[in-house]
């Protein structure tokens, strides 16, 4: 069983959650997801790893509802609470769910097609029998969770973790990131995903600290709750910080540096789910006192690599390995290669995921002969750094014969001072094999193209340069902030 759920015993008195002006302590989170197991269970004495999806706004009841159907022995499938129904279909219809359970503005959208399919649904404030169920005793090796990978490139996948997976994952952070029971984090990140899940709320409630959860997100909301004083951690998606960025440069001098000194007051401030840009990175230390600490991470395997959070947090790096996970940097055929060489990201430790949803065939794919998980990423070693340079299939770009690191590219082109923000993907081409071209965020109409590309050609190689610059008002994006790149082509048709 997640060991959060034991745990909340021995902070029963303290706080764990406040959702607008209520607080809910440990015990009655406990109580409350007991109650719910009992609903869950109808009358069984174990949902024998049954799927229970929930469409549930971040708060209480979420938390409620996926501790109550751990205990029941279940599996939680948490959905999107933006996508649309298709989307939802897809994962309802891919895990086999037998139940869905959601908060009451959602139930329209999902019950003519739990009827018509014979699933079981009920809202989230569902009357409850005011008793604690008799609950079965669940091992550590069954599943927990089902939770989807982005379908950047391909379909989604359900990834399954097991309990003893999500223990792994959090246990690992909360002695990397110096977790205790006296922090409090501000949740702004979507609960379908492990950055949120895993790293805000799982670990913040097995520490026996705080979680407050921000509904709707905006720059006045965040720094509100910063100005109290209150919060000592904070996890966000470059995007987001992008965004309190130029909120912060709207406010007055005065209102802008009280913002400043409250979170100097932060002993922690950690950036994930995307490559944060390094002028991000500069300007949010700039603002804030604080050096983002960078990691790398997946819904596969949680949390992997880390910047350290005593020591150098090195810009544009993802640090190293955490406590108990094996990295190697590898060729095609799985061995190492020599520091300073580019190879792709192999994972191995109880942090990973155990097989992709009935994906037999995907599942094989992904893991080596010996065991070692692939993620697709490409990186290099500097200095004992891990340096992300993208993911084989769509950010290594392969032109007149060299491998060229899309990332790297954007590092350089937002450094200009006319380019707020830019994706570089590659185009089929004869000459070259593919082409690279790049969509830029700028202020309109943007820097003169010719003009950027002798600037570019004095910062990097010329075959790193793009051959055709767009300029658009925003850069397509899933819900977690990572740009979707196969969305960035068809800008250029």
């Amino acid at each position: 069983m997640f060991r959060a759920i034991e745990n909340a015993l021995l902070f029963a008195e303290r706080t764990a959650l406040v959702c607008g002006d209520r607080e809910y302590t440990y015990a009655a989170l406990s109580h409350g997801a007991r109650e719910f197991a009992g609903l869950l269970l109808n009358g069984r004495s174990d949902l024998e790893e049954g799927r229970i999806a929930f469409m549930v706004d971040p708060g209480f009841e979420y938390v409620k509802v996926q501790w109550a159907v751990w205990q029941a022995g279940g599996v939680a499938v948490p959905l999107c609470i933006t996508h649309p129904f298709p989307s939802l279909q897809y994962v309802l219809e891919d895990t086999g769910a037998e139940t869905v359970v959601a908060s009451v503005r959602y139930m329209p959208m999902l019950e003519a097609y739990c009827v018509q399919q014979g699933i079981r649904l009920f809202s989230v404030e569902a009357e409850v029998s005011g008793e604690d169920a008799a609950l079965p005793h669940v091992e550590d090796g069954r599943m927990a969770m089902i939770l989807y990978t982005s379908g950047t490139t391909s379909k989604p996948k359900g990834v399954v973790t097991t309990h003893a997976n999500l223990n792994a994952q959090v246990s690992t952070l909360i002695e990397a990131w110096h977790w205790h029971r006296d922090d409090r984090i501000l949740c702004v990140l979507p609960l379908h995903h492990v950055h949120g899940i895993v790293n805000v709320v799982c670990c913040a409630l097995y520490s026996g600290a705080c979680c407050r959860f921000l509904p709707d997100f905006s720059g006045e909301a965040v720094f509100r709750y910063f100005l109290e004083g209150r919060l000592s951690v904070f996890m966000a998606v470059p995007t987001i910080y992008f965004k309190l960025i130029a909120y912060w440069e709207t406010l007055s001098e005065a209102d802008a540096d009280r913002v400043s000194v409250a979170m100097r007051a932060f002993r922690l401030m950690v950036s994930g789910s995307a490559a944060l840009p390094v002028a991000v990175m500069e300007r949010w230390k700039a603002i804030s006192g604080h050096s983002l600490l960078e990691r790398y991470g997946m819904t596969e395997i949680g949390m992997a690599i880390s910047n350290p959070y005593e020591g150098e947090r090195r810009p544009g790096h993802v640090g190293m390995p955490l406590p108990g996970v094996d990295i190697r940097i590898a060729e095609e055929q799985g061995l190492p290669v020599p520091e300073g060489e580019p190879g792709e990201i192999l994972v191995r430790g109880d942090n990973v995921f155990t097989r992709y949803w009935n994906r037999q065939e995907a599942t094989q794919e992904a893991f080596t002969a010996d065991g070692w998980f692939r993620t697709g990423d490409v990186a290099v070693v500097e200095d004992g750094y891990i340096r992300i340079l993208g993911r084989n299939s769509v950010d290594i770009i392969k032109s007149g014969g060299y491998k060229i690191s899309a990332l790297e590219i954007e590092e350089v082109l937002r450094t200009h001072p006319g380019v707020k923000d830019c994706a570089v993907v590659a185009l089929p081409d004869e000459e070259w094999g593919e082409r690279i071209v790049a969509a830029l965020v700028t202020d309109m109409p943007g820097p003169d193209p010719a003009d950027l590309d002798r600037w570019m050609r004095a910062q990097m190689a010329s075959y790193k340069v793009p051959r055709r610059y767009l300029n658009v008002e925003e850069l397509p994006r899933n819900t977690m902030g990572k740009v979707l790149k196969a969305e960035v082509k068809q800008l250029f048709s």
